[in-house]
């Protein structure tokens, strides 16, 4: 890949955004040099084909980044969210067991993981902000940043200044998924809350970035809309990325849908095979980038996967506030048309996609990979990669300060 020139950093201010460049994209079909390549990629092959881009995708893997694989887990703080989504769990009308944990409850979550080796930690949460506001994660990110050294965050979008208040807590990652790049498809599916303004969540990584996130990912959902739709729109969105956002590193997700509370059923499905090839075309073409791999895949799958173009990994995770340790189980509640109504004998029984016990709060989606983060870790071992727990410390900035 042709290594993009560095460009001063008042040059981000006045850069267009992606929504410019996705606009021109889907109305005039324009496509870089690289862009070809990538469509070219995921376009259908033969095995002997798929093979070989196996190989040198799981070669060019090795010679950016190593023996590697990085380490993280999730911590849900809450399951609130005035967003209607219909292919979410978390969404506003499922009538879910609800709770948003309180900071020490967050503290005991995280020290639960530490205790298992993590030392990266994504938070996430639904988007309500009388439940999650940004002080509320600040607080979070404050209590984390001693014992964590790598703090991302998974949450509703926010402004730029919010965002350095973010960094300032202890924040060095940000995460947000696009879901679908089909603007029509993407109005059908968001039919309430804030997370209905498409263009507002595509510009968030480059909020995110003026903010002064390190580390950002993007994603797409496979299986809302033909997956060669939505994964070349995202290789555009990360080729413009790098472009424009040069000093933050950048990791991809292609998480595909698992079954959720509420009944929506997917109208395009991704096969193992294409994932395969979709995972092999982003890293022959985006050599740099880190590509994460969640416990939304089953265990056999995810472990062909490993060497093949992936470097960071969830282990052991749970998607429902308090899955680790049970904190926030005794504030079980639901929430009906944006308020808190308690629970009692006739409303126990709550939609769940049955992945948790009914006196548990609901989970975002299902999980496949249900291996503790030691056996994970154990079989990355025995195909001759290294497991990274750490590899940041917030010293190192304090280092290069007193050099500077």
């Amino acid at each position: 890949m042709t290594i993009c020139p560095l460009k001063p950093r008042g040059y981000v201010g006045q850069r267009m955004s992606f929504v410019e460049e996705l606009n021109k994209l889907d109305q005039t079909g324009h496509r870089s040099a690289l862009l070809r390549q990538f469509e070219q990629l995921i376009e259908p092959v033969s095995p002997r084909c798929l093979e070989e881009m196996a190989m040198e995708s799981a070669g060019v893997t090795r010679q950016h980044f190593g023996q590697t694989m990085r380490m993280f887990a999730p911590i849900y703080l809450s399951n609130e969210c005035i967003n209607n989504c219909s292919y979410c769990g978390f969404s506003r009308d499922n009538p879910i067991l609800r709770t948003t944990l309180t900071v020490t409850q967050v503290v005991a979550e995280a020290r639960h993981l530490s205790s298992r080796g993590f030392r990266n930690i994504l938070l996430v949460a639904g988007e309500h902000p009388k439940f999650v506001s940004d002080g509320y994660m600040e607080e979070c990110l404050n209590a984390l940043r001693e014992e964590i050294p790598t703090l991302a965050i998974e949450i509703g979008p926010m402004e730029e200044d919010e965002y350095s208040r973010m960094v300032n807590a202890g924040c060095e990652g940000l995460v947000v998924y696009q879901e679908t790049y089909h603007r029509e498809k993407y109005a059908e599916l968001h039919t309430a809350g804030p997370k209905k303004n498409f263009d507002w969540r595509l510009v968030c990584p480059e909020r995110g970035y003026d903010g002064g996130f390190r580390r950002m990912g993007i994603g797409a959902l496979m299986g809302l809309v033909d997956w060669r739709y939505d994964a070349l729109r995202l290789a555009a969105h990360l080729e413009y990325l790098f472009k424009t956002c040069w000093k933050s590193s950048f990791t991809i997700s292609l998480p595909r849908l698992r079954p959720a509370a509420g009944s929506f059923q997917p109208d395009h499905e991704i096969s193992d095979r294409d994932f395969v090839q979709l995972i092999c075309a982003f890293r022959i073409c985006f050599p740099q980038v880190g590509i994460v791999l969640s416990t939304r895949e089953p265990a056999a799958l995810r472990d062909s996967l490993f060497p093949l173009g992936i470097t960071s990994i969830s282990a052991g995770s749970h998607t429902a506030p308090g899955g680790y340790t049970g904190e926030g189980a005794d504030d079980l509640h639901l929430t009906v048309r944006g308020r808190r109504v308690e629970l009692d004998e006739t409303n126990t029984k709550p939609c769940s996609s049955g992945s948790e016990k009914s006196t548990d709060a609901t989970g975002q989606f299902d999980i496949a990979d249900e291996r503790s983060p030691e056996e994970i870790a154990d079989f990355l071992r025995g195909i001759g990669l290294e497991p990274v727990w750490k590899d940041w410390d917030s010293s190192i900035l304090l280092n290069q300060s007193a050099l500077a």
